[in-house]
């Protein structure tokens, strides 16, 4: 008799999210489970650890009405799959990969373990071809590249949300036409924010090429532990078994790692940081460091992840060690969101490391690289002299500084602020930056070649005249 032929009834214990199961033969680390219930319901659960005559599970659907008596397991021999065809583009699955959207289940022509494989180094291709997301601080100043994995940072309150969906809605990738797909993981969210998302994405026809994975806020928090790992299996097959672009937006992975934090505790492991598991360096890395490209494949996988920052704290675990597997970081400040901004993206603490690679000729437009440079330097210096004023008054300010500080304040409201269905071309977010300058003296702009100064500032101050 095969092991899953085999129907345990020694389930010893229910703890949390867990069960164990005792006097198991065979089982294997990460297979799937099935446990029915005193009163017939089955439920899908995954091997965490195993010893030498029993097994610790993890309970997706939740533990709730599980006995000691009465509940049975039977392990299936496999690890935890998801169905894949090119039928997934457009559709709406929950946290177990069901779909909740109405439609028939698609017919898989393949099926995919979940965990996935690490892309070998040696076959890495280096990130280098603009994604433009029509979000002037992200295409300007902290610009998005294939292959990249480039998290945001928020608090609670902060409309996190609302850009996720802005950047699922405008993404494209410029030049040669190229099959572009969105995969979009959203975990922990309420009804009323998965609605929202529907409706935007039907409403826009964006749900044409997305594809969405919801793990709501009442549903069972283990599930959120697969449901990354799913959306990325998609993502994987739609990049490099169907050629496409793939962006993947996951939101809120801070629910992720308090589900992360929920197991370990009821495995009773010894907590590391502020009782998060000491192991969620590595399998925050197992996520993340699925998004990249391949040398002789034309599909890549993108990454934005969003967390929300616990009391806005950056130095929180959660966005400490996303700041280190990741390549960069865009901050949204709630001193900007008060100000009525949005998107509220504070510039200054933003960085993408892949950039420089991504902007120029042939790519953005060969001056991006000066106006990116220039731009976050005088509003650097708007910013310090915003202290200044705090301290000595802006009477005490020589008429150069005043010039820097009134920067600051339209660099807020003409670069960073714009509306949450305006899509901006990456020429539009440039010559933004030049009517900016404009009110600068030419002597100011130190960090922009004087060719690009000749070429651009003149344009720009000959439209100010005519209109």
């Amino acid at each position: 008799m095969s092991n899953k032929d085999i129907e345990y009834r020694t389930v010893s214990e229910v703890a949390g999210p867990l069960i164990i199961v005792d006097g198991i033969k065979d089982v294997a680390y990460n297979e799937v489970v099935k446990i029915k219930t005193s009163f017939g319901e089955e439920r899908t659960g995954q091997v965490l650890e195993v010893f030498t005559d029993k097994a610790i599970v993890q309970v997706f659907e939740g533990t709730k009405g599980l006995d000691t008596d009465k509940t049975s397991a039977r392990f299936i021999g496999e690890t935890m799959k998801l169905g894949v065809s090119k039928d997934i583009l457009g559709r709406v699955f929950d946290g177990t990969g069901n779909p909740i959207d109405d439609a028939p289940p698609i017919i898989p022509e393949d099926r995919r373990e979940i965990n996935g494989n690490p892309i070998n180094p040696y076959s890495r291709e280096y990130p280098r071809e603009f994604i433009q997301t029509g979000i002037s601080t992200i295409d300007g100043l902290n610009t998005l590249v294939r292959g990249q994995k480039l998290p945001i940072f928020s608090g609670s309150g902060l409309p996190h949300n609302n850009l996720a969906a802005q950047i699922a809605r405008q993404a494209k990738v410029l030049g040669k036409k190229e099959k572009f797909a969105v995969v979009f993981c959203a975990m922990g969210i309420t009804s009323e924010e998965a609605n929202l998302f529907i409706k935007d994405f039907e409403n826009t026809g964006a749900l044409e090429r997305t594809t969405m994975f919801l793990n709501l806020a009442d549903d069972p928090a283990i599930e959120r532990i697969i449901l990354p790992r799913m959306a990325l299996t998609c993502a994987e097959y739609l990049a490099f078994d169907l050629d496409m672009q793939v962006l993947v937006i996951l939101t809120d992975l801070t629910n992720y790692a308090e589900a992360l934090r929920e197991i370990a505790a009821a495995r009773e492991e010894v907590p590391g940081r502020r009782g998060y598991p000491g192991y969620m360096y590595t399998d925050l890395a197992t996520i993340y460091e699925r998004a990249g490209r391949i040398k002789g494949k034309k599909g890549s996988i993108t990454q934005i992840p969003m967390l929300t920052m616990p009391d806005d704290d950056i130095t929180h675990p959660i966005p400490d060690l996303t700041g280190y597997i990741t390549e960069g970081q865009i901050v949204l400040e709630r001193g900007l969101h008060k100000k009525g901004i949005y998107p509220p993206i504070a510039v200054l603490p933003c960085l993408s490391r892949l950039m420089d690679r991504g902007i120029g000729k042939d790519r953005t437009r060969e001056d991006h690289a000066g106006v990116s440079n220039q731009l976050y330097a005088a509003y650097a210096e708007g910013c310090d002299l915003r202290d200044l004023v705090a301290i000595v008054g802006e009477d005490a300010l020589s008429e150069r500084d005043l010039k820097f500080l009134k920067f600051a304040d339209e660099f807020e409201k003409r670069f960073v602020a714009q509306g949450d269905h305006e899509d901006r071309s990456i020429e539009q977010t440039l010559n933004i930056g030049w009517e900016l300058f404009s009110s600068l003296p030419t002597s100011e702009l130190k960090k922009i070649d004087e060719k690009y100064i000749k070429k651009y500032l003149p344009k720009v101050e000959k439209e100010k005249k005519s209109s």
